[in-house]
């Protein structure tokens, strides 16, 4: 049957029947040996070739299990150019097949209106070294090491960004605040680094986050024995996780006419799920990462859609002595 012509349960069927015949002639040789070797040879094909059970799986492909959020997108070679439901095509009514050039232009005028025109930078910054003896979250607050490594990464940040401080006045004379924000985690340690941050960069908003808290994004693959949260933490922790992603990881709004940039202060493992998010590699690989305390990390993404990695787990504005994990 032609490849253009057979449906797609047809190949199933005659996939299956090769499988079937396949698995018949196998048994044949285990059952009786071949005939030029004897039983010898019949006992050397057994031991050195796997069960007649397992010959399936070398010609199926199974699917993957969606885990606790249906996040598996992009695992394989093509991008999901609307990642973020804000594709321009996906937001204006499609065409009939019985369009009209004047309906097609239209169209297509209302298409370019919805393209993004400015870059967002997304750059995260993880807490520095706090009290790990702390019982609550407020107990757990950065050490004298740990409000260094701030005010250091806060100097740093000023060194990239102050540029997007400016204050600049639009048509009309009015002063238009400037499109960078510092967003920071509400548990004690991510607070104080960003509030010591935020000394660096005065002219500009800071608001406090529920969703960048720390917590379990979703089970890391591979697993480890050194941190076990309950099924129920990552069921929990890992939608709060994700909303944060999709509250602040999207492509500008089309209104938007420059560059912004978006500063998270919060945590090592919502940063390494968010990094593996944009990129639309598997979640699950987030703990293969990791990244100091006071480190940068940076995106951008683009009008397109695309993303770009730029920084991880950047330390060089620290010396070699207050490079600290916990």
């Amino acid at each position: 049957i032609p490849a253009k012509l057979t449906p797609p349960t047809t190949k199933l069927i005659l996939l299956d029947s090769l499988l079937q015949e396949m698995r018949s002639s196998v048994r044949k040789i285990f059952q009786y040996g071949l005939v030029a070797g004897g039983v010898s040879l019949a006992g050397c094909v057994a031991v050195n070739n796997p069960p007649v059970t397992d010959i399936r799986r070398r010609f199926c492909v199974e699917a993957k299990d969606d885990g606790y959020h249906n996040l598996h997108m992009g695992q394989g070679t093509k991008w999901n150019h609307n990642w973020d439901k804000r594709d321009p095509k996906t937001l204006v009514k499609p065409l009939k097949d019985d369009a009209t050039p004047e309906m097609i232009e239209e169209y297509n005028k209302k298409v370019e209106e919805m393209k993004p025109k400015s870059r967002r930078v997304i750059v995260m910054v993880r807490h520095g070294q706090y009290n790990l003896e702390g019982r609550v979250d407020e107990e757990r607050c950065l050490t004298d090491l740990g409000k260094k490594q701030a005010d250091l990464t806060g100097e740093r940040l000023k060194l990239l960004y102050d540029k997007y401080c400016e204050k600049k006045q639009d048509e009309n004379g009015n002063f238009v605040p400037p499109r960078i924000q510092i967003i920071k985690s509400t548990m004690k340690r991510a607070t104080e680094t960003g509030d010591i941050v935020h000394k660096h960069l005065p002219d500009i908003d800071i608001k406090p986050c529920d969703l960048i808290r720390e917590g379990a994004p979703c089970p890391p693959d591979p697993e480890t024995s050194n941190w076990v949260p309950m099924p129920w933490d990552f069921y929990q922790e890992g939608a709060q996780i994700e909303a944060g992603f999709r509250k602040y990881f999207h492509r500008a709004d089309p209104e938007q006419a420059e560059d912004s940039v978006d500063i998270l202060v919060c945590h090592g493992n919502v940063i390494r799920y968010f990094v593996c998010r944009a990129l639309q590699i598997n979640p699950e690989a987030w703990l293969r990462m990791a990244v100091h305390n006071g480190s940068i990390t940076a995106l951008v993404i683009t009008p397109s859609g695309r993303v770009s990695l730029t920084q991880v787990g950047e330390t060089g504005h620290f010396p070699p002595n207050m490079l600290t994990f916990n």
